[in-house]
C-alpha cells in the first residue's frame, strides 16, 4: 500500500484496457472524472433541507451514481451546507437563501453522467441564472 506522501506513476497505464479503476475514456481522453462547478443565482427553496436532499438524491439516481452517505447542516438563521458522498465521488453544496445563491460541486467518476443533474437543479430551485464550469480531473491522456 502506498504512503499518502508517495507519488504513484500511472502514466504508463493510458490504454483503455489498462486504465485505473473508475477512470473514463471519452472523446479520445482518459481521465478520472468530470467535475461540474455550478452556481445558481436568484434561486428559491435554498433554506429547505428536505427539498435539497430530495433534489440531490434525484441527481444521484439519474446520473447513475451510487449514494454512500448524505449529510446536511443547517445554519442559523439561514443557510445550508451538505454533501452526498458517492462511490464515484461527491455532490456538495452551500446555500445563501438571503441572496438566492447556491454553489454546488458535482464530481463523478466512472460511467456516470453528472450533466443529467442540471435540469433537475433548474426544476427544483428555479434559478434565473445558472453558471457552469466543467473540469476534467485526473487527465492521463
Amino acid at each position: 500500500m502506498s504512503k499518502i506522501s508517495e507519488v504513484v506513476d500511472i502514466s504508463a497505464q493510458t490504454s483503455a484496457d489498462k486504465k485505473p479503476d473508475y477512470f473514463v475514456e471519452k472523446d479520445g481522453m482518459v481521465f478520472a472524472g468530470t467535475h461540474l462547478i455550478i452556481d445558481l443565482w436568484d434561486a428559491s427553496g435554498l433554506n429547505d433541507p428536505s427539498l435539497i436532499e430530495e433534489t440531490l438524491r434525484e441527481c444521484v439516481h439519474v446520473s447513475g451514481a451510487t449514494l454512500l452517505h448524505f449529510h446536511i447542516h443547517q445554519f442559523e438563521p439561514n443557510g445550508l451546507s451538505g454533501v452526498a458522498v458517492l462511490a464515484e465521488s461527491h455532490i456538495s453544496f452551500h446555500s445563501w437563501p438571503d441572496t438566492g445563491y447556491m454553489a454546488l460541486d458535482i464530481f463523478m467518476c466512472g460511467n456516470t453522467e453528472p450533466h443529467k443533474c442540471i435540469p433537475i437543479l433548474k426544476k427544483s430551485f428555479s434559478p434565473k441564472t445558472v453558471q457552469i464550469n466543467e473540469i476534467k480531473r485526473g487527465i492521463l491522456s
